[in-house]
């Protein structure tokens, strides 16, 4: 004779007294609460075995780690081999925002540092033209490096096409007359006069894309770009490093970047 004893553990009666089946092992509260578990309190014991907690919880686990695995490869395929990495470390919903704070402020702090040198630079060797040319040179050499081991895959996965490499021409050719109006800026004013004037880059980014893109800036945003121009034009007056070459060479840089911006986004 078999019963089910008050834990959930088969029992049955032997001449010797009762006694465990060693076969047959105890249910876990969570096998309680699944709903084949909530079937079987209603239907008869058949003899069936229940699954062990030990078992249940390396199975759970085993489909969690699997998941997890999942999710973590599909952030990696999302957003390349470093979202994936961080994925890891993180969670995958945290991976994203993470990788794009680092990489503002990887930029912030190398932006600094540029700037910092650059002007030292040019209080010893004030030839803006040469140094804006050897600044894509350089520029150009590590970037065919990078290019030539592979390291492109980390964010692209493949070769440009030549109509890519066209297309790419614009942008990159308003950068580049945009770097070098900015360097003839900060060998002619100081550095916060500069970045000061530069500020003004948003208001250049919403008007073209308006004449170019036909995309409306939000009126409350074009609302926050009135306090930067009043801003600009109040350090500009007060401003003793103040120049018109400085001052001009700025709002051009300010002209092509936002041109840069417009054809990127095109």
């Amino acid at each position: 004779m078999s019963s089910v004893g008050s834990r959930g553990c088969l029992r049955t009666q032997s001449s010797s007294g009762l006694r465990h089946v060693p076969a047959v092992l105890c249910a876990s509260r969570l096998t309680a609460s699944t709903p084949t578990a909530q079937v079987g309190r209603s239907a008869p014991f058949h003899g069936q075995q229940l699954v062990s907690r030990p078992r249940l919880a390396q199975r759970l686990s085993s489909r969690s780690r699997s998941a997890m695995s999942q999710t973590v490869a599909s952030a990696a395929a999302a957003g390349g081999p470093i979202d994936g990495t961080v994925a890891k470390v993180a969670g995958p919903e945290a991976a994203t925002p993470l990788v794009t704070a680092g990489f503002i402020g990887m930029w912030y702090a190398l932006n600094v540092g540029f700037n910092l040198q650059n002007k030292t630079l040019f209080n010893y060797f004030p030839y803006p033209w040469t140094v804006s040319a050897v600044h894509v040179v350089v520029g150009l050499a590590y970037c065919v490096v990078a290019y030539a081991v592979g390291a492109k895959k980390a964010s692209f996965g493949r070769k440009v096409t030549w109509a890519e490499f066209l297309r790419l021409a614009p942008p990159a050719s308003m950068h580049a007359l945009g770097h070098i109006a900015a360097n003839l800026s900060f060998a002619a004013v100081a550095i916060s006069l500069t970045h000061t004037v530069k500020t003004l880059e948003p208001v250049f980014s919403a008007t073209l894309s308006k004449l170019i893109l036909g995309t409306n800036t939000p009126l409350p945003v074009c609302a926050t770009l009135v306090p930067i121009m009043a801003g600009v034009s109040l350090a500009s007056a007060a401003e003793l490093s103040f120049s018109w070459m400085g001052f001009t060479t700025a709002m051009i840089s300010n002209l092509t970047f936002g041109f840069r911006a417009v054809l990127s986004k095109q």
